[in-house]
This record gives C-alpha cells, sequence and structure tokens, in this order.
C-alpha cells in the first residue's frame, strides 16, 4: 500500500458499509485492504478482488463496488468497467490519493481527483454522498443513484 497503513482497521469495514452486502467486487485494492474486507464478511457472503484486466472476465452483478485508484490514467475505463458490474441500486466505492499529501506513488498532477469522480459518474445519475478515511493519503468516496449530503445533482 505504498507504506500507507490503514486507518483504524478493526472498523474500516463498517464505516465503508461492506461488511453486510451480499456480492462485494474489489477492483485494483492493495493485498492487506483486500484481505481485511474479506475477513470480515461472512462466510456465505461473496467477495471477489480481481485487478482491472480481469474485469472483463466478470459478467456478474455486484451489490458493491470498491476501486482504488491514485492515477488519472486510464481510471476511465476501469471507472466504467467496474460500473458496469454494479447492481441496480448499489454503492461505487473509489478510494483515491488525497489531495496535497506526501506519499502516494502517484505525483500530485496526475492524481484521481474528486472532482473528476463526480463527473465521471454525474451522467450515471450517481452523486457522492460519502467520504471515508482509508489511510493516512487515501480516502474512499461512496457514489450512489439519487441525492447527495448537498441535494440533488
Amino acid at each position: 500500500m505504498s507504506g500507507a497503513a490503514l486507518k483504524n482497521p478493526a472498523e474500516l469495514p463498517a464505516r465503508l458499509d461492506l461488511v453486510r452486502p451480499e456480492r462485494v467486487l474489489i477492483v485494483d485494492a492493495p493485498q492487506a485492504f483486500s484481505e481485511l474486507l474479506a475477513a470480515s464478511r461472512g462466510a456465505g457472503l461473496v467477495t471477489e478482488n480481481i485487478t482491472e484486466e480481469d474485469l472483463s472476465s466478470i459478467k456478474e452483478a455486484f451489490d458493491a463496488v470498491l476501486l482504488w485508484r491514485e492515477s488519472r490514467v486510464g481510471s476511465r475505463s476501469a471507472m466504467d468497467g467496474a460500473l458496469r458490474r454494479l447492481a441496480p441500486g448499489g454503492a461505487f466505492w473509489a478510494v483515491i490519493a488525497m489531495r496535497k499529501v506526501r506519499g502516494p506513488e502517484t505525483p500530485a498532477a496526475h492524481r484521481l481527483e474528486l472532482s473528476d469522480l463526480a463527473k465521471a459518474f454525474e451522467k450515471h445519475g450517481m452523486a457522492s454522498d460519502r467520504e471515508v478515511r482509508v489511510t493516512s493519503w487515501h480516502a474512499a468516496h461512496r457514489f450512489v443513484k439519487g441525492k447527495s449530503e448537498t441535494g440533488n445533482r
């Protein structure tokens, strides 16, 4: 995870609301993060951990999708591919490097930002309604259909 430790790992899966969904897809997340989520979920629940390259082999829909992405390069195709695997009414989490922090592998000028995500999901009728700090350098943003904290967008 580029040397970054998870923030409050015992509570992180619950803060991300990824403990209860029946099917969760995790794309390009660090191994420690993926293992934490898988361990926190029940035995009968499906947790699929894949890379972006393997997205095309996944045909099922998932109740929640989490995409870990720092760089803008190739982010559009990764988001579109992951979003196609989201079931209606599901939540899409995007973990991105925070602004004005040193440490992530991706230089600040090339980092994916919340404004990029908002613009990409707006055409799908989705808005950000929640943010969760994942590491000292990363934050997860949840996108769902409909209302956001600031109302309809």
